[in-house]
């Protein structure tokens, strides 16, 4: 299924589903060895499905959520492994796009989220290129009208003693560094 966030429209499957996620794959055309992002209704429900959040991505969350901010955490052993793609670490975000939140909420899931797109295609804000590049391979496109489009999501590790920044965003690595300074 195709939805929007609140930057461009993703591929959501249920990341709990190894055959699911196979899919998101398969319609992408994706290689094996790049792992998928996630997205959740909320904090609540990023930790009680992938574990509570460090100290660091606690405060982060709390700071940049609803929002593009991905946080690197551990990977539980339920998550499909693909998701991962052997990392053992998923990126997660609340996204501050209500359609994305409701249908993980409606799921009770967390959702994959990666870009609706081929593999090495420009990713898409407007849900007729969507249609038109994934049409075939994909069950549902839920049209919510064009996103904001924009900078991707800052991904930010917060696997270890301190946040690393493992993509540039729409989030400055400066926001994140002073989000982390005590007050």
């Amino acid at each position: 299924m195709a939805i929007p966030t609140d930057t461009l429209y993703g591929l959501a499957a249920d990341p709990f589903n190894a055959a699911a996620v196979k899919r998101v794959f398969d319609a992408k055309r994706r290689p094996d060895a790049q792992p998928l992002l996630l997205v959740a209704a909320d904090v609540v429900q990023v930790s009680s499905q992938l574990g509570r959040l460090s100290a660091e991505g606690a405060r982060l969350a709390e700071r940049f959520w609803p929002g593009p901010l991905t946080l690197l955490v551990t990977a539980p052993a339920a998550l499909a492994p693909a998701v991962a793609a052997g990392s053992g670490r998923v990126g997660v975000r609340v996204p501050a796009h209500e359609v994305t939140r409701a249908l993980c909420r409606i799921a009770a899931r967390l959702l994959t989220a990666t870009s609706a797109n081929i593999s090495g295609e420009p990713p898409s804000s407007d849900p007729d290129v969507v249609e038109r590049s994934l049409g075939g391979s994909i069950d549902v496109l839920l049209d919510a009208g064009a996103t904001a489009g924009g900078t991707p999501s800052t991904i930010v590790d917060v696997t270890g003693d301190e946040p690393r920044l493992i993509r540039a965003g729409a989030v400055s690595w400066e926001e994140v560094q002073a989000c982390m300074r005590p007050a």
